[in-house]
């Protein structure tokens, strides 16, 4: 929403920058992984690999193994919480945030399941009580869940089943789902279950707590509209929020005149701030946080990063997404990291990435493998 107040601008390279340095992309962070998790508020985590990658990207002296080892311990999860999708988080994050945003998309999730009849007949407190019932048992497959829930309701949806309990309980997937080198089928049990007394998940969600993560998106993403939080967490009508903690926050607006908000001890650098190549798993939260994403891609190149419902791998070059990277395995144990980039490169720029490409294969490849580093063309100039 435009704003009819004149505020400060930031020009598009100012809130780039801004928005590297709060992601830990200007600079590797001297962070430990379960501070850095709690800073960004948790890392997409559709797939088990990306959060080790966004933390290579981000963290100085980072090896997988830490964060496979805050796994083990249980100091950080995998659970269903912004936009209804997987994300890594601390403990106290995995159930804070789990419970501030299930009016959100995930109930939204719920309805949709409801809507479709598959659950005709079903009482949700029942199949939620159930459920809970089963997974604290033990852990349970989402396949297991459903096949137990069947015996209930034998004429339901066995898929509207299981994705119900997941949309009604705060289901952590527990190791070795997820863990560096190691991995297993995603199987469930409840956060009270998997974390014990270490966090407290009783407490109903308040304004407090609300207003806490409007500040912290806004150290990790800002400056940003109540449009950019919301497209984050999947929560609607953040105004009022935003409203109440106006008189603390700095009031900037961007090249549009969308207003914008930050903190006023957060980084906002020169935009003439140098950059690195950085290489970012599918669905960094860095892509998906923002209403308004020009601050980092494109919108000529936005559609380039998608193929039906599937992500690729990118990389930023000048701080923009600049192209495509992946790693492939060969059976004789090399491995490759293959760089394209949507556009022509310079010399300089091409050192750079193959400087950054071999920094990555080190740190997520184990001592001693062979790697080959492919720099490929832009498609619609190669030959």
């Amino acid at each position: 929403m435009a704003s009819t107040t004149k505020h400060p601008v930031l020009s598009r390279r100012a809130l780039n920058r801004a928005t590297l340095d709060r992601q830990l992309l200007l600079r590797r962070a001297p962070l430990g992984a379960e501070e850095a998790v709690a800073h960004l508020l948790g890392l997409q985590a559709q797939n088990t690999k990306p959060p080790y990658y966004a933390l290579a990207a981000r963290l100085d002296g980072f090896r997988p193994e830490q964060l496979s080892g805050l796994m083990e311990s249980r100091a950080v999860a995998r659970i269903v919480t912004m936009r209804s999708t997987v994300h890594t988080h601390t403990a106290e994050d995995a159930v804070a945030l789990r419970r501030l945003v299930q009016p959100g998309a995930i109930d939204r999730e719920l309805a949709v399941f409801v809507g479709r009849k598959g659950l005709d007949g079903v009482d949700l407190e029942r199949l939620a009580a159930l459920s809970r019932d089963l997974v604290e048992e033990r852990p349970r497959t989402p396949k297991q869940l459903r096949e137990e829930l069947l015996k209930e309701w034998p004429h339901a949806d066995p898929q509207s089943l299981s994705l119900a309990a997941r949309c009604l309980l705060p289901l952590v997937q527990v190791t070795p789902r997820g863990l560096w080198g190691r991995g297993g089928q995603v199987a469930l049990t409840t956060v009270d279950e998997w974390f014990g007394d270490t966090v407290h998940s009783q407490a109903a969600a308040g304004r407090g707590e609300l207003d806490a993560t409007v500040l912290r998106y806004l150290r990790a993403f800002g400056p940003a509209s109540v449009k950019d939080m919301q497209t984050w967490c999947g929560l609607t009508r953040l105004g009022e929020a935003f409203e109440r903690l106006r008189p603390g926050l700095l009031v900037f607006q961007d090249e549009r005149g969308t207003e914008l908000f930050d903190v006023p001890d957060a980084p906002r650098p020169d935009e003439d701030t140098p950059a690195p190549p950085r290489f970012l798993p599918e669905f960094d939260n860095l892509l998906l946080s923002h209403a308004d994403r020009t601050r980092v891609v494109t919108p000529e190149i936005r559609s380039r990063t998608w193929q039906g419902n599937r992500a690729f791998s990118v990389f930023l070059l000048d701080g923009l997404l600049a192209g495509l990277w992946r790693l492939d395995e060969a059976e004789d144990g090399t491995t490759t990291l293959t760089v394209e980039p949507f556009a022509r490169v310079t010399r300089a720029q091409r050192a750079e990435l193959a400087a950054e490409a071999e920094r990555t294969l080190r740190i997520m490849t184990p001592p001693g493998t062979p790697y080959d580093i492919v720099h490929k063309e832009p498609r619609e100039t190669a030959a």
